[in-house]
């Protein structure tokens, strides 16, 4: 078949009618059938815009030079190089080469994290092929398609409707125009403009309001989003505040220790009359020894961990802040469906307009044993089960198959448990919805709160069928279908009542109503069932709670992190469900007016003591979040409509629904569950927490190590002393160690207790007084070791080359022992667990400690660093001062962790006496 959509055959589709467009596609309204959407998917392509153009290989390599550490390194290089010092300019230049190496290849591993995480974020698209309703990915789709929208979907190719129910799109991106566009079926004409384009919807706009159908026309670079620019698809840079933050500081620190240096040089030359070129390559030893020029992309790497790890426990970073903020999240606003429940609907009451019935099954499928006072009954003796049925199965937008032996549901879960319901009363939905054409539809809507279908048979009959919450319909209707399929005056007190009774035992309950109209009657409008309708019944349905919420909202309390449930659902069912889940406050259940009827202030005592908000609206989100806030809590808001992007943009971390959740939700959100499950909210503060201990540990192991390094040769410049480390063998600590112990950080695993300690204070500074205190200390004691070493080996008669290789040693074992000290924040670092570590430590232990051994016993790499072999006994020396380093610090650690604890029960104690 010719490719019906290349460049040079396009129509103006938007020109023809539906049957000319279904012509030229050779398609039906029931779509393709798979073969041969597959044929046109090999031949036509994925459905995705071009990548956009990124620098090469060679340009992101030499953008490693760009730094100003590199460019004192090269300029160094050429002095000593002109100074004939031959050793010194290769380490140099070895040092540069081996920093531009090791940054490229971090890039590239961010790069792909991101990558992966962009491909994991596809859209996907409600399709019809071969008559039946599926769900695929974006991507898959070709010309020719049959495509279902919804209110929060974003367009997933270009499409022209040939149905449309009071939709709007957004096309801002592609128009410029900030209001909707509302969309038809007519033709338009051929000159239009894109915004005058009624009848079409393109790829990448969203749905705002509404349902439609449509065919599509053009995928990927063939779309009208495709034609304006193929860079739309760029990968966020991974980078956050905080690695800016710390990348600012890096090079203002940079610049003071420049000028140190400069200074130093001038002092040594012309007060301490040091020899220029012994002094000069200490200058530079200096500063490669202050400056952290790793620090940036050690924490870039960290980051990149962390969205990899978040990623395998099914939370997706959209936003790179998110992953700092979750770390001090302090509640967590969750809706109940899908989210802390199973998402697997099931009927299991039926109300009639006398009786009660409980109905059995598993998930979705259409078999179930009916059941009236515990007997089983069959359904052809109550004929209302029949017309109910019947109204499930036409006022529904979902479809159930069977796959494997299981029945799965596309579309909303609820409807897809009102289609196995349909079935467990012996009729088949299929069969029902091919009798009754639906001809109009008024889509549900979180204000109006129902939804009605109209529907015509092959002899003239046409009603109206209408389902929605209990106390709306309700409202809607004056009769009820009683016995032998007469109407009767409504109880509105027996339907309440009863309904409230369900709801109790964590029941979802929907009223279904209906009316018949004119045969002629082809268009709903909200009018057509503000009339008199008839009640047929109502169902109550079931969600379990997960078993991993249950515990996922045990550990938020642990955590110091209050859960607060708001659904739309009856008050009643979400109290049920909230017992069962473990919520802290299930005795009070505010609904959505109970917020209307608040102020603010009120509102926000209010939504700090409730945690349990039924009946609400996105509104009320946006209200609770804000109110949430006023107390200055962290919060984290899930969200899966379209009208829920408000709130998310609102909360601190705004994370949404994968599965069940409107791409203009996820468009608004930093997160999205891939999974829709509570326990990865959960997960994902937890990962939130450990990146940001992480990040917290890289900088001080670094900082403190640094100093140590730098403090050794400014004392010897300012005592006049002999270097104890010669320049060169700085550039090399500096190098084994930057690349294999700081990074060894990024992969700690969370620390035991991470989650019993409560929020911290999003305003609390990583460079607080007690890493300052940490840094003095630290700096300190490698002084005195290195000195100590040294001087030692001067006094036991040892060569200088000796006692330098003695001190460049102990300099690294005392940052492999600084190293396990610093992976222990919160805790002792004196237990198994802890000197056990991990892999990527004692991998990198051992990669530092082969290069150890290879400068100091090597002859060819003695001749370079000018070091000599130790002796064994001297060598334990070396160990035992880095045991030394650590008991000292793990020591002053103790101490301070006790006098916290001490301090803590004081404040409890105060606040128990007030």
């Amino acid at each position: 078949m010719t490719n019906p959509t290349s460049e040079d055959r396009s129509p103006a589709w938007h020109n023809l009618s539906v049957e000319h467009v279904g012509a030229h596609l050779e398609t039906s309204l029931t779509g393709l059938d798979e073969n041969e959407a597959q044929g046109r998917l090999a031949k036509q392509g994925p459905n995705r815009l071009p990548e956009a153009a990124r620098r090469s290989a060679v340009v992101r390599f030499l953008l490693h030079f760009h730094n100003v550490l590199i460019y004192v390194l090269i300029g160094s290089a050429a002095i000593t190089a002109f100074l004939g010092h031959w050793v010194d300019t290769g380490v140099i230049l070895a040092v540069v080469i081996a920093n531009a190496v090791i940054g490229f290849v971090q890039e590239g591993k961010a790069e792909q994290a991101m990558d992966a995480i962009r491909h994991m974020l596809a859209p996907r698209a409600n399709v019809i092929r071969n008559g039946t309703r599926i769900s695929i990915a974006g991507e898959q789709l070709v010309p020719g398609d049959v495509v279902i929208l919804e209110a929060g979907d974003k367009v997933p190719a270009d499409m022209r409707l040939f149905t449309a129910h009071g939709v709007s799109i957004q096309e801002a991106i592609l128009t410029g125009e900030s209001v909707p566009v509302e969309k038809n079926t007519h033709t338009a004409a051929e000159d239009a403009a894109l915004g005058d384009r009624t009848c079409m919807a393109f790829s990448g706009t969203l749905v705002t309001s509404g349902q439609a159908k449509g065919v599509v026309v053009a995928t990927g670079a063939h779309t009208e989003i495709g034609h304006i620019s193929g860079l739309l698809s760029e990968v966020q840079t991974l980078t956050t505040p905080l690695v800016k933050q710390m990348g600012a500081f890096a090079q203002w620190l940079t610049v003071f220790i420049l000028l140190i240096a400069v200074l130093l040089l001038v002092y040594g030359y012309f007060v301490g009359h040091h020899e220029f070129s012994e002094l000069f390559m200490a200058v530079v030893g200096l500063s490669v020894a202050a400056i952290p020029e790793g620090l940036p992309a050690v924490l870039t790497i960290t980051l990149a961990v962390g969205v990899q790890a978040m990623a395998r426990r099914n939370a997706i970073v959209r936003r790179l802040p998110a992953i700092e903020t979750l770390g001090s999240v302090s509640v967590i606003c969750t809706d109940k469906t899908g989210t802390l429940t199973r998402n697997e609907m099931m009927v299991a009451s039926v109300l009639t307009h006398r009786h009660r019935f409980s109905l059995e099954g598993d998930g979705y499928a259409p078999t179930g044993a009916l059941r009236l006072d515990d007997i089983e009954v069959s359904p052809s003796e109550h004929q209302v089960l029949e017309e109910l049925a019947h109204a499930a199965a036409l006022c529904n937008d979902a479809a159930v198959h069977q796959k494997d032996g299981v029945w799965h549901v596309e579309g909303d879960p609820m409807e897809g448990a009102l289609l196995a319901f349909a079935g467990k009363m012996d009729i088949d939905p299929r069969k029902t919805q091919a009798q009754w054409t639906r001809t109009d539809a008024i889509p549900f809507d979180a204000k109006h709160r129902f939804m009605a279908t109209l529907h015509h048979d092959h002899d003239c009959h046409a009603f109206v069928f209408v389902k929605g919450a209990p106390e709306r319909i309700v409202s809607m209707c004056q009769n009820q279908r009683g016995a032998s399929n007469r109407t009767e005056p409504l109880d509105t007190a027996y339907w309440n009542q009863s309904a409230e009774k369900i709801a109790a035992q964590g029941q979802r309950v929907l009223a279904f109503a209906m009316r018949q109209v004119a045969a002629e009657h082809t268009v709903l409008e909200h009018g057509d069932v503000e009339g008199p309708l008839t009640l047929l019944g109502m169902v109550g349905m079931i969600d379990p709670p997960r078993s991993e919420a249950i515990a996922a909202v045990r550990e938020c309390h642990g955590a110091g992190i209050r859960v607060k449930m708001i659904t739309g659902d009856h008050a009643k069912t979400a109290a049920a469900i909230g017992k069962q889940i473990g919520l802290q406050n299930t005795d009070t259940v505010l609904t959505g007016a109970d917020l209307d009827a608040m102020n603010d202030g009120a509102l926000q005592q209010a939504a700090l003591h409730c945690d349990i908000f039924a009946r609400t609206s996105p509104e009320h989100k946006l209200r609770l979040v804000m109110a949430l806030q006023a107390h200055g809590l962290t919060v984290a808001m899930t969200g899966d409509g379209v009208n829920d992007a408000p709130a998310l943009k609102r909360a601190d971390a705004g994370i949404a629904m994968g599965n069940k959740g409107s791409e203009a939700a996820k468009e608004a959100a930093e997160l999205v569950l891939a999974d829709d499950n509570f326990a990865s909210i959960v997960a994902a503060v937890r990962e939130g927490r450990t990146v940001y201990d992480n990040i917290r540990k890289v900088i001080s192991w670094t900082l403190p190590t640094n100093a140590g390094e730098a403090m050794t040769i400014v004392a010897a410049l300012l005592l006049g002393l002999t270097l104890p480390i010669t320049p060169v063998q700085i550039l090399w600590v500096n190098l084994i160690t930057a690349i294999t112990l700081g990074i060894a950080l990024a992969f700690e695993p969370t620390e035991k207790g991470t989650m019993l300690r409560p929020p911290r204070a999003r305003s609390e500074p990583l460079l607080s007084g007690a890493l300052v205190w940490h840094i003095v200390l630290v700096a300190i004691l490698f002084l005195c070791g290195v000195y100590g070493i040294y001087a030692y080996a001067i006094d036991r008669g040892y060569s200088i080359e000796l006692a330098r290789t003695l001190a460049v040693n102990t300099l690294v074992v005392m940052e492999i022992f600084h190293l396990f000290f610093i992976r222990n924040f919160y805790s002792t670092s004196l237990n198994w667990k802890a000197v056990r570590g991990t892999r990527v430590v004692w991998a990198v232990v051992v990669v530092i400690t082969a290069a150890q051994f290879a400068i100091t016993y090597l002859p060819p790499l003695q001749a370079v660093f000018a070091t000599e072999s130790v002796p064994f006994l001297d060598g334990l020396l070396v160990v035992a001062i880095g045991v030394a380093l650590f008991a000292i610090i793990e020591t002053e650690k103790q101490i301070r962790l006790h006098l916290r604890d001490i301090n803590v029960r004081n404040s409890e104690i105060l606040r128990a006496k007030d």
